[in-house]
């Protein structure tokens, strides 16, 4: 039996950073070399993001100091027990507020959910914010709760194919996926450009699906990994002294638009497949040029990666919960039942996540019978003395009505 994503719900932090003033900041800081001075504003500029969500306010150059920055507006170091002290923090209000969100959008009582599958890799907690997902929204105490941790942008994929295989095992199983990532907790002021590169495309968020074995929505037929070993060294995640360091490098884009085709080879029929047979693309927008080695790759035309492309514009790499937020955006033009939908992303190994889906019920039907609920207020953690100007997090205002109950 094939399981069935019902809606996507999302959530992201109150402050909004435009690239610009991020850029500043960072331009503005002590001590660049004349290489690094130069890569910043290229970094920034070329990113076609435009604006960014972020739990640390003190990121936008007309702000305050904060943990991050201090009164003279230099950047800070903190450590790695600081940071995720953060995480613990400030990252179940976006868990909650994303998990609710999509409940809502499903029209699904909390009290039915049998499975809980959080997905973080910029933070560790225990108790984490599973349980306050079950707590806040009323789920049952004796919930399955599964976490799936530190995978990086590709984690999405995995925590829908463990819903897929609850529902496969149990076809009343109510399985709820939250993602949730606050990348900007592990930025810093480095010359090193990977650091830079990071630093100009990622921002925090959160998204979640509900996944049954009936209902309209977006049916999961298929899933399929490629990893690229020449790329291991190319793309990694590590826990450092002063954050999570991120290896980015510029072969990362280039390797995936080799491979690409492969990757997503096994859930299409390579005889007969044209890019007129998939009309909506879920890609994960790691980067501007990971988009284009893509497209070009799999010859897609511009509409393709439309979704994507507004994603990285409007809210930047949100590491797991990115794609999901594209698959929102991607429905938001109501394709017709049985449109198929193709999903993949990218991350450490190297790896290459992809899925086929199909549009099933009624998507307009669908959307008007869910509702569009307004944006939905989450409760800030209280301040503490180190951090007196952190905002609490707000779900993102649904913008058109929301096709097959999947929501903005």
């Amino acid at each position: 039996m094939s399981a069935t994503i019902r809606a996507i719900g999302t959530a992201v932090p109150r402050t909004t950073l435009g690239q610009a003033s991020v850029r500043d900041l960072f331009a503005a800081q002590p001590g660049l070399g004349r290489l690094a001075s130069r890569l910043v504003p290229a970094a920034f500029n070329a990113s076609e993001v435009e604006h960014r969500h972020s739990v640390l306010p003190e990121l936008d150059s007309a702000a305050g100091p904060g943990v991050f920055r201090d009164d003279d507006g230099v950047l800070t170091s903190p450590s790695t027990g600081t940071r995720n002290d953060r995480f613990r923090e400030l990252a179940p209000p976006l868990f909650v507020g994303a998990a609710r969100d999509a409940l809502e959008r499903a029209a699904v009582d909390p009290a039915t959910v049998t499975h809980v599958v959080t997905v973080s890799c910029t933070g560790f907690t225990q108790p984490g914010p599973d349980l306050a997902i079950v707590e806040e929204l009323g789920l049952r105490r004796n919930v399955f709760r599964q976490h799936v941790g530190f995978m990086g942008c590709f984690a999405a994929f995995p925590a829908l194919r463990i819903a897929d295989a609850f529902v496969g095992a149990d076809p009343s199983a109510v399985v709820l996926v939250v993602c949730a990532e606050l990348c900007t907790l592990h930025v810093r002021n480095s010359e090193d450009p990977d650091q830079i590169v990071a630093n100009s495309v990622f921002g925090d968020g959160a998204a979640a699906a509900v996944v049954t074995a009936e209902g309209s929505g977006l049916r999961l037929d298929a899933f399929t990994t490629t990893v690229l070993p020449e790329g291991a060294s190319e793309m990694a995640w590590n826990i450092g002294d002063e954050g999570f360091e991120m290896v980015l490098s510029t072969q990362v884009p280039k390797l995936i638009g080799v491979h690409a085709a492969e990757a997503v080879a096994p859930l299409l029929d390579p005889r007969s497949w044209t890019p007129d047979d998939v009309p909506v693309w879920a890609v994960h927008p790691g980067g501007r040029a990971i988009l284009d080695r893509t497209q070009d790759a799999l010859q897609l035309p511009d509409s393709a990666l439309t979704a994507s492309r507004a994603v990285l514009r409007d809210h930047g790499n949100m590491s797991s919960a990115t794609v999901l937020f594209v698959l929102r955006e991607a429905l938001e033009a109501a394709p017709s039942d049985g449109t198929p939908v193709v999903a993949l992303a990218f991350g450490p190994g190297l790896t290459v996540e992809a899925a086929s889906l199909t549009v099933v019920g009624s998507p307009v039907a669908a959307a008007a019978a869910s509702g569009a609920p307004a944006a939905v207020e989450t409760a800030a953690a209280a301040p503490t003395a180190a951090a007196p100007t952190t905002s609490a997090p707000t779900t993102s205002a649904p913008t058109t009505a929301a096709p097959v109950g999947v929501g903005a």
